[in-house]
């Protein structure tokens, strides 16, 4: 699989681009970065290990890792040695993560979820299969019979109905927020907390003195069990918000930096740009007209980032 460089980078179906694309995924011992893109992706490492960042969060990866990525994310591996894998991307247009995450909740197991790493650890076993539904995703674009698209779906939701099950059951039946708490009881507190204020609050100083603790100690506490940073934990899930109501409503800009806590629009404006490439302006109009606006006929409630409960302008 070739990458796009430069603006061409997004899908877009206008330009004939596929709403999926499957390849091979291979470093030689060199840090990479992926052209930033409007797809969700899913890296399979069937070898080799490093570490990698996801926006400002780091995390180790390994054999057996499915890494799996948002629309708009920055990515950096920096492997140690030669790693090989597979990668699948895909639009909304050909899986929206966000409907599909009313059937299997992989909007905040496996995407979206800034409290935990953009990761699920494969045993050997799962890691086969997982691997075995690449390959047949593989065949079914080279081949093209009848349906082919349908059947692309239906393996592709398989997949990431595993890797959701997998990170729910590793969550425990007391859910994320016990996941968070098992790593320290402080953590789950924060959450709680970033989930009640982050559209008010975003000083990571006042999260630590409600928590009753030192900034330091919170900052510490965060590195080495989210592998980020307070200020850039609670900016994450400001833009799962923001790009939720940039998406999925017409409210305008300055409407929704306020709702987020920014008074200043052209400071907001540049926060997201920093963190997706392009203005809060272009990222609506330009996935609006590539979807054909079918992303204005969702909820516009707050973007799901929990499991269900049963379990250019640039």
């Amino acid at each position: 699989m070739t990458d796009r460089n430069g603006p061409g980078d997004l899908y877009d179906p206008r330009n004939g681009d596929e709403p999926i694309r499957l390849g091979r995924w291979e470093i030689d011992g060199e840090p990479s970065e992926p052209a930033r893109t409007n797809e969700f992706a899913i890296y399979l490492v069937e070898s080799g290990s490093g570490i990698f960042w996801a926006d400002a969060s780091t995390f180790p990866f390994g054999p057996g890792s499915l890494l799996c990525f948002v629309p708009y994310q920055h990515l950096r591996f920096v492997p140690e040695g030669r790693v090989r894998g597979q990668v699948v991307r895909f639009h909304a247009n050909f899986l929206c993560v966000e409907t599909f995450h009313a059937e299997v909740g992989c909007s905040g197991a496996l995407f979206n979820d800034p409290y935990g790493p953009p990761s699920v650890e494969l045993d050997d076993a799962t890691k086969a299969e997982v691997a075995g539904l690449l390959d047949r995703l593989r065949r079914e674009d080279a081949r093209r019979d009848l349906a082919y698209g349908e059947a692309m779906l239906a393996l592709l939701k398989v997949v990431l109905i595993l890797a959701t099950r997998i990170k729910a059951s590793r969550a425990g039946a007391c859910g994320p927020d016990a996941a968070t708490a098992a790593r320290h009881p402080i953590l789950a507190e924060l959450r709680a907390l970033i989930e009640e204020h982050y559209r008010t609050i975003h000083s990571p100083a006042e999260y630590a003195k409600r928590l009753h603790v030192t900034p330091k100690t919170l900052g510490r506490l965060v590195r080495e069990h989210f592998g980020t940073t307070p200020t850039d934990l609670i900016r994450s899930r400001i833009l799962i918000h923001a790009k939720w109501q940039l998406l999925h409503t017409l409210k305008p800009v300055k409407e929704v930096a306020r709702e987020v806590g920014f008074g200043d629009e052209l400071y907001f404006s540049r926060l997201f740009k920093k963190a997706t490439g392009y203005s809060p302006t272009f990222f609506r109009a330009f996935e609006t007209e590539i979807r054909g606006g079918s992303n204005l006929s969702m909820s516009s409630a707050e973007a799901p980032i929990l499991p269900p409960a049963e379990s250019p302008d640039t």
